[in-house]
């Protein structure tokens, strides 16, 4: 049954789906997390627009892939991150993150994206596993060092 499970766009109905999973996601990995009534207000106003998409996979949601999409300098089509990946702990190992990672693949190739960027943390070697296995690395091409992803926060 679960890989050949639909996935498909979360519209703005779904807001206070996305928002579960993306507060339970937190929670379980022990991170910061404003809420779901926070995180369904967001979501209803950022779900009606383009820059950011959510789908879902499973009925009810067993997971989800959020995606945001941006202008680029390098390129035609826009730059495209794959902001998180979820899926229940309970329903893991059913390929429905393997559905919803194609599934995002797809979509930013549709909307002329030429790569589809992540972060992963370092210790989570799972994720990296994960990634790795379905074509994602760490390295340019023809490079042989890792490529880093830096932030500073400004509040």
């Amino acid at each position: 049954m679960p890989t050949d499970s639909p996935v498909r766009r979360a519209r703005v109905a779904d807001a206070a789906t996305v928002a579960v999973l993306l507060d339970d996601f937190n929670r379980e990995f022990d991170t910061d997390t404003p809420g779901v009534d926070w995180l369904t207000e967001r979501l209803s106003q950022l779900l009606a627009g383009e820059d950011l998409v959510a789908l879902l996979v499973g009925e009810p949601a067993a997971g989800l892939a959020v995606l945001s999409f941006r202008p680029s300098v390098w390129t035609a089509g826009p730059a495209a991150l794959l902001d998180e990946l979820y899926v229940r702990p309970q329903l893991r190992n059913q390929r429905f993150g393997h559905a919803l990672l194609e599934a995002a693949c797809e979509l930013a190739a549709r909307r002329g994206a030429e790569t589809l960027e992540i972060n992963v943390d370092g210790v989570d070697v799972d994720a990296r596993r994960f990634y790795e296995a379905h074509g994602f690395r760490h390295t340019e091409p023809g490079e042989t060092e890792p490529m880093y992803f830096y932030y500073r926060e400004l509040a």
